[in-house]
């Protein structure tokens, strides 16, 4: 680009985010592990498998499954459901109609918390109708019926408000989270912190899988597997298949983990996690053998103590309360045309949620000439606002606070502040920013 006087002749172009029918009684129940109430327990996979037993127990006497509109699926309901009424959780049934026939989705509150933060695990509680469906998805329900009695045997005082679901009919297309999802109000949706969803945790040639959605979440999990040693991958294989999406569809922040079903299990995964190259993390998905003998203990042991680590850290948090900021004040030089944009990052933790129509993004940055600057927000999920675009402005720095209407971003997340001069022979630096919700 030729330049002559006055010496910018052009600007850049604009930069393109229990009831159990109790047919038998109850499995003895190992003692818990002594822990205080502020520390993630270690969930005794005895009584994880003790609950699986008794899902087992309702298969093996309702003509081998638990599925939706079949009489193993109501009993499944009822057990779980006299757990929680007995720990002292407020308990509803919520009824649905799907292919002809009552479903039903079981919500338990634990009391306490921020009512307008509410951290939500879930997990479907249906069966295929071939099969008893241990692994896919009594592992996970199992997982977080013991995490919510976990939460009653400590008295755990949350921050948040904590709040558990088993859902129905997931097997034929999601259709309890979804009917549960759809018959919440905006203002409802808007109070989740996040949903955390466990499907198929048992997996008998596990992987250990974390789903790549929420990053605070997401980071939660990678976390409580870093202390154990045990390297993850994203989960890929169910993405948009489990009861996650239909919380994810409507804007609540959504992790989870997986141990993989019918894919088949890599040279690679094998060494690095054990279990048979070649062969299916789940080979009894979705058919009659997926029973208590499906179950890989160590796999289920380590992800339901991750269930509970990551209720207990996400749900002890503080909340930063409305108008929370969240500032870098970190710098960054910014090159001459031509260079590259570069970017200020700021991750946004506890914020429940989208961010609000009003989100404040307040800027500090010298610079010698300010019309070269041209300036973006960028989301977390990539989407981008313009702040501000390249001018004949001569003067010194972007000293400035912008007003975005970012309400179709969740908030939680690593926000960028991008920044490019499109003009030659003025140079300068960020050197702060912030966001305000």
């Amino acid at each position: 680009m030729i330049f002559s006087v006055p010496r910018r002749m052009a600007t850049a172009a604009a930069i393109a985010v229990a009831g159990l029918l109790a047919a038998t009684a109850p499995a003895a129940l190992a003692a818990p592990t002594a822990v205080s109430a502020a520390t993630p327990p270690d969930i005794p996979v005895a009584n994880v498998k003790a609950h699986l037993s008794q899902l087992q127990t309702i298969a093996s006497n309702n003509s081998g499954n638990r599925a939706h509109g079949r009489p193993g699926y109501k009993a499944s309901i009822d057990y779980v459901k006299a757990k929680l009424d007995a720990a002292g959780f407020t308990t509803s049934l919520q009824t649905f109609t799907s292919s002809g026939s009552t479903g039903y989705n079981l919500i338990a509150d634990w009391p306490g918390g921020d009512p307008n933060s509410v951290l939500m695990a879930g997990a479907h509680l249906d069966s295929v109708t071939s099969g008893p469906g241990i692994n896919d998805n009594g592992s996970g329900s199992a997982a977080i019926l013991e995490t919510a009695l976990a939460v009653s045997r400590a008295q755990l005082q949350p921050t948040k408000h904590l709040r558990f679901g088993w859902w129905g009919a997931e097997e034929l297309g999601l259709i309890g989270s979804k009917y549960y999802v759809n018959n919440l109000s905006s203002t409802e949706r808007g109070k989740f912190a996040g949903y955390l969803n466990f499907d198929m945790i048992g997996s008998p040639n596990p992987g250990y899988f974390v789903y790549d959605d929420d990053p605070t979440i997401e980071q939660t999990f990678k976390d409580y597997y870093a202390g154990l040693g045990v390297p993850t991958e994203i989960e890929t294989e169910g993405d948009g298949r489990s009861d996650h999406a239909s919380f994810k569809n409507v804007g609540v922040p959504v992790g989870g983990l997986f141990t993989g079903a019918s894919r088949t299990k890599s040279s690679s995964q094998a060494q690095k996690w054990g279990g048979t190259a070649g062969q299916a993390f789940d080979r009894c998905y979705h058919s009659s053998c997926d029973t208590t003998s499906n179950i890989n203990d160590t796999a289920l042991d380590r992800n339901s103590d991750a269930v509970a680590y990551a209720i207990w850290t996400l749900g002890t948090a503080t909340t930063p309360p409305p108008g929370s900021s969240f500032e870098n004040t970190t710098d960054v030089a910014i090159p001459d045309s031509p260079g590259a944009a570069v970017t200020s990052d700021i991750l946004v933790t506890g914020v429940p949620g989208n961010a609000p129509a009003t989100t404040k993004v307040d800027v500090n940055i010298i610079h010698t000439y300010r019309g070269d600057l041209v300036i973006d927000l960028v989301a977390p999920d990539g989407s981008t606002y313009r702040l501000k675009n390249s001018s004949w402005d001569s003067g010194d720095n972007v000293i400035a606070t912008y007003t975005v209407n970012a309400s179709s971003e969740v908030a939680n997340g690593t926000w960028k502040l991008r920044v490019q001069d499109v003009a030659s022979w003025d140079t300068g630096y960020i050197n702060s920013w912030k966001i305000t919700f």
